[in-house]
């Protein structure tokens, strides 16, 4: 089973980025399964219906969110009726799901969306919240899961890369968007700490930086903005799992120039 995972789409440019690339990705890569992250897909903030819709045309199978999964009001409805998923570590009674499990090729493939803890929203333990639902999917008899951890700090998410890593496929790390190079394969878990965004890459995290610039030279809130125009990347991880355990895993790098480049290959840590 072949899986591509896109974090962090932001904005108009990240979304038309998606729509030029990721079908021409799913064929040249022989992508059986692909999983984005939604979170600020619509101008930076939360995902609108039409956005959803025009996401899943693109070529997504499930769709994760994070702390901005609430921004638009009308995602609680899409929660029920679209394969999109938010933090599963929201208490008991917040619309939606954390987890889905897709048959591929014969094969069940679990998805799991975490929110970590620092400087993030209130929610349950992450912690705990990942070890209870990869005990339930055990259970199950789920061999395929794959993680998206929604977190500020890297240490959480290396945290549950040693607690879980021997028995979960894959954990990736979203909401920074700015990609890291730690991509391995570590006891048959293929982990990354951040893949980072898709969308405008001169800018500030994929918003225009004047305001982010302002808020650092004098404190003072503003409201972010996503360009319209602006030199964009898609940044993709594709991973290669065989009986529950990732056996190769790379991250690809395509620009709005139409450059495309295996940025790096996961090291193999046994």
């Amino acid at each position: 089973m072949k899986i591509g995972f896109i974090g962090d789409i932001v904005g108009r440019p990240g979304r038309a980025m998606v729509r030029r690339y990721l079908s021409q990705l799913r064929q040249s890569e022989e992508l059986d399964f692909v999983i984005g992250n939604y979170e600020n897909a619509s101008h930076g903030f939360g995902l609108t219906e039409k956005n959803a819709h025009e996401l899943f045309r693109a070529g997504f199978d499930v769709m994760t969110g994070g702390n901005h999964t609430w921004d638009k009001k009308e995602i609680k409805g899409l929660l029920e009726s679209l394969p999109l998923l938010r933090p599963i570590n929201y208490p008991d009674g917040v619309p939606g799901r954390g987890v889905q499990i897709f048959e591929v090729h014969g094969e069940r493939l679990a998805v799991v969306n975490i929110m970590g803890h620092f400087a993030m929203p209130m929610v349950d333990n992450p912690f705990i919240a990942a070890s209870r639902i990869v005990d339930s999917l055990e259970k199950e008899g789920v061999d395929h899961i794959f993680i998206d951890m929604h977190a500020e700090a890297t240490s959480e998410k290396r945290a549950l890369l040693m607690m879980l890593r021997e028995r979960v496929s894959a954990i990736v790390g979203t909401h920074t968007h700015v990609g890291t190079d730690d991509l391995v394969i570590d006891r048959g878990c293929a982990y990354v700490s951040d893949v980072g965004l898709t969308g405008c890459r001169d800018n500030v995290i994929g918003v225009d930086s004047k305001v982010p610039i302002e808020r650092f030279m004098t404190g003072l809130p503003g409201r972010f903005d996503v360009p319209d125009k602006c030199k964009s990347i898609l940044q993709m991880v594709v991973i290669h799992i065989e009986n529950g355990r990732a056996i190769h895993a790379k991250k690809i790098r395509v620009y709005s120039e139409g450059d495309i480049e295996t940025a790096l290959h996961a090291r193999i840590e046994e």
